[in-house]
This record gives C-alpha cells, sequence and structure tokens, in this order.
C-alpha cells in the first residue's frame, strides 16, 4: 500500500495496524519503517524523547528529513535539550518541538508549585499527554523507541499496533530490540546519545521524577521512583 491509498476509517487504520503487526513480527526495524513511510508518507512521524536518536536515525536512513516529534516539559534535564539540538543539527530530520499549552510558572500560578510531587498524573497529562495529542493531529502514525525489555508493563508492545485512544497506527519498530541491540546500534553507526546515559541513568523523563537506576534494577525504576506510577500516559 503506498502514501497516496492510505485508508480513511479508523476501522480501515485498526485493521491494517494488526494485520501489519503479524506480519512484521520478525521484520527487521528497517523494513516496519519501510511499511510505515510507504503506507503513510508525510502522515508519519518519530516521536523521541532524545534519551538516544536510535530510532530517528533508523527512519533518517529510509525517510531523509522525517519529522522527528519532541515533547519540551519545561521540566527537562539541560542534557537532554542539548541532545535535541545537536539531533537538528547533525542529522538529516525535522526536529519538531511540541510545547504545553502552559509554562511552568503559569501552570505553579494556577495549581500551586511542584504538582509533579503531588499530583504526578495530573503533571503528565498537562504537560505530555495533552501537547502530544494535539502535535499528532496531523500524522496518523506515529513511530516511538518502546521496547519489550525495558519494563514488565512494555513485554507485549506489538511492532505495529493500533493506539484507540489517539486513534492513529503507532509503530515500535525496535520492540524486539535488547539493549545490547541498541548499544551495537550506537557504536556501529555513531548515533547521538544522552550523557545522562552515562551517568547512571537507564530511563531518563523529566529532571524532577527520574533519579538514577541501581544495580539490578529494570530501566524504568529510575522513573517516579517511590510511586506506583511506571508510565505518563503516552504509551498507556
Amino acid at each position: 500500500m503506498t502514501a497516496d491509498q492510505k485508508p480513511r476509517t479508523d476501522d480501515e487504520l485498526r485493521s491494517l495496524a494488526e494485520r501489519a503487526g503479524r506480519e512484521l513480527e520478525d521484520a527487521a526495524a528497517p523494513e516496519i519503517l519501510r511499511w510505515a513511510v510507504d503506507t503513510f508518507g508525510a502522515g508519519f512521524c518519530v516521536t523521541s524523547s532524545m534519551e538516544d536518536a536510535v530510532v530517528a536515525h533508523l527512519a533518517s536512513r529510509v525517510r531523509p528529513g522525517v519529522d522527528v516529534v519532541f515533547l519540551d516539559t519545561g521540566y527537562h534535564f539541560p542534557e537532554t535539550i542539548g541532545t535535541r539540538d545537536a539531533v537538528a543539527a547533525v542529522m538529516d530530520v525535522n526536529v519538531r518541538t511540541l510545547t504545553p499549552r502552559q509554562t511552568v510558572a503559569e501552570q505553579d500560578a494556577e495549581y500551586g508549585p511542584r504538582l509533579h510531587d503531588r499530583d504526578p498524573d495530573l503533571c503528565c497529562a498537562l504537560r505530555k499527554v495533552r501537547p502530544l495529542e494535539e502535535g499528532l493531529e496531523n500524522y496518523r502514525a506515529w513511530a516511538t523507541g518502546l521496547r519489550r525489555d525495558e519494563s514488565p508493563t512494555r513485554a507485549n508492545t506489538p511492532v505495529v499496533g493500533w493506539d484507540e485512544k489517539r486513534r492513529k497506527v503507532k509503530v515500535s519498530p525496535i520492540a524486539r530490540w535488547t539493549q545490547d541491540d541498541v548499544d551495537a546500534y550506537v557504536a556501529e553507526h555513531g548515533v547521538l546519545t544522552n550523557p545522562l546515559l552515562m551517568d547512571g541513568y537507564a530511563s531518563i523523563g523529566c529532571a524532577p521524577c527520574t533519579r538514577r537506576v541501581l544495580e539490578g534494577e529494570d530501566a524504568r525504576a529510575g522513573r517516579w521512583a517511590g510511586r506506583a506510577k511506571t508510565e505518563c500516559g503516552l504509551h498507556g
């Protein structure tokens, strides 16, 4: 299916995604991304937290100039913003930065300071989930860097699936990769990574809600440590 033959209804998109998920389960990441680009054309983008630029790099080799969507929550580590700027400067991608409707100061004025401590779900909804939903409005499909080995909550991530909440096709081309696969790809291609990965951080989000991981912990253990929360709402 080519980009000018995109299905128009949600039912068609859901069926397409479910079929592709089955057919591409054992496919290599570039093949999965080629399917997405051929199917959706400009209606496809990559989302990146700028933990690393692996999926952006993979996609740029399939579609030079591909849109890479980044959420600037206002709470990022300086290293994360630096990684975004470096990716924009040296990779053949079009980085689009999304921002929340309110600045941190405006949010503090309305909800009180440190909302992330008192109600992290609301903070994520305001600074991540809503901006992403608005930023993805003109796309029918989006790629993520989700991997099954990151945590139990991601163990069943399909390589292509249907995002029921956003009514879009969700592509996870490296879902079957391990951390060793990621490290090998980074080393082979000189892919940009966030410097914090070399400083004990295994999963990098907003600074107030991210800590270094301890030996033996899974990659997501440093996010919202001490809370039952494991996801920000972007992926479930």
